[in-house]
């Protein structure tokens, strides 16, 4: 396979896994970015095309960390919610609870 193809793929990889928000997905592809891109450099001196591909992997790395961002942030707006309304849910637990009975 040739490194404009593999670099391509790994691309692809990045943009289909945060698009579906595949956590473990993106961490695995994450892990083994380093080693994959070494093995590739090792081949010798890059291409004005695969050089262009390296650029095009590098928005799809950069555009998978920024929905990563945005999901935390997210997050912990929402767990920052439910520890604000902690009290109320408890009351409303202990009263169903009671209803129950």
């Amino acid at each position: 396979m040739s490194r404009s193809a593999a670099i391509g793929m790994l691309a692809a990889g990045f943009t289909d896994a945060a698009a579906a928000r595949d956590w473990e997905r993106l961490g695995a592809l994450a892990k083994t970015l380093a080693p994959q891109l070494s093995a590739l450099a090792a081949r010798g001196p890059w291409s004005a095309a695969e050089l262009a591909a390296l650029a095009r992997l590098r928005a799809a790395h950069d555009g998978a960390a920024a929905t990563c961002a945005q999901t935390l942030e997210q997050l912990g707006q929402r767990l920052a919610e439910m520890r604000d309304n902690k009290d109320g849910w408890i009351a409303y637990a202990l009263a169903s609870e009671t209803e129950s009975a």
